[in-house]
């Protein structure tokens, strides 16, 4: 069984509308929400075929997302662990934001501020205002920051790709050179995001969290042996902390799988598409469901022949099992192929 999944990202947005992405947007829930309905309401015109919608990269989900809703913040959860130490953040005016990069680098750990500090901090006092207000008024169901939409499904980042947003890529080397320093940030990764979560969960009356989505984007940078090691015990703390488990992960990710299949409380995978399906239904068999997106490198050629024999090949794969092929539109890819691509999957859908 597969299905075909699109957001459209504010890249490809701000190439035909005139919206700005700057500081307030991000601050200021009534602007906020006045330019993601317009968003929104021009992805329905322009890409309603598709049933795509406007959202962070495989986040939001269409049929949670509605159009009373405002995002309070709606940053990337590792931007906003960023600010908590101080970075900057940096508005993409036209495309993602994002906060100033290795701010942590140069200092202590000494200096990871005690977790019962964060709720109080002024940002996080800030976004908990926000949702008080928003819910008062009346008007709007607020969306607190890490969640996306009304399914309940936090995000987070995870404890190494956040690292390596901290340190950069130095963060590679203290896996070798000094791994317990790795390892003691990344455990307060892990904490700050439960604790955060849980907050806000709380703050927006969120009575149960659905799942938490774990975005280890530098996972496939290290070994199977080094992830078992540093990764699998703090998503599985995740795991089983705070709720079921959906993993991501970017690139190619075949030797990870093993590991992979060691999270806790593990419920779901989404992949980059160089993984092998294949792999990925030997080890977690069939009814593992299982989300992949097509590589950036076929998109960004345009070729449809080469996108549709990625997509054939990762569906025959697959074997039947329950797979949604995932597509974030960016402003280098040709939307006919990803069109193309689209009804290739609801083809294949049709037929069961």
């Amino acid at each position: 069984m597969s299905a075909f999944n699109l957001s459209v990202s504010k890249g490809w947005i701000a190439q035909r509308l005139d919206v700005c992405f700057d500081r307030e947007y991000y601050f200021d829930p009534k602007l906020r929400h006045a330019v993601d309905t317009r968003c929104a309401e021009y992805v329905e015109r322009e890409l309603g075929d598709l049933d795509a919608c406007f959202t962070e990269s495989n986040l939001g989900r269409r049929e949670y997302i509605h159009p009373n809703q405002v995002l309070i913040g709606g940053i990337q959860p590792n931007m906003i662990l960023g600010m908590l130490l101080g970075a900057e953040f940096v508005p993409g005016m036209d495309k993602d934001a994002d906060i100033s990069p290795e701010y942590f680098a140069s200092r202590s750990l000494d200096e990871l501020p005690p977790l019962e500090t964060l709720v109080n901090h002024p940002l996080i006092r800030r976004f908990t205002e926000q949702i008080e207000t928003i819910e008062q008024e009346g008007q709007c169901v607020p969306i607190p920051p890490f969640f996306w939409d009304e399914s309940g499904r936090a995000a987070v980042h995870g404890a190494l790709t956040t690292a390596q947003k901290f340190l950069g890529a130095a963060v590679f080397m203290d896996l070798v050179a000094d791994p317990q320093s790795v390892k003691t940030i990344m455990g307060w990764i892990t904490d700050a995001n439960a604790r955060l979560v849980r907050h806000f969960a709380q703050a927006a009356g969120i009575e149960k969290i659905d799942h938490i989505h774990i975005g280890e984007c530098s996972g496939c940078m290290v070994g199977g042996e080094q992830f078992a090691e540093l990764v699998v015990p703090e998503a599985s703390r995740l795991g089983k902390t705070v709720a079921p488990v959906r993993f991501h992960c970017c690139g190619k990710s075949d030797h990870l799988l093993e590991a992979f299949a060691k999270i806790e409380n593990l419920v779901s995978l989404d992949l980059g598409g160089e993984t092998s399906m294949a792999l990925v239904r030997d080890i977690f068999g069939g009814d593992f469901p299982v989300s992949i997106a097509p590589p950036v490198a076929i998109l960004s050629q345009g070729k449809t022949d080469t996108l549709l024999d990625w997509a054939s090949q990762a569906c025959e794969q697959n074997d039947g099992g329950p797979l949604s092929i995932v597509c974030h539109l960016e402003p280098q890819y040709d939307l006919e192929a990803v069109r193309s691509l689209a009804r290739f999957v609801g083809e294949i859908e049709d037929r069961g």
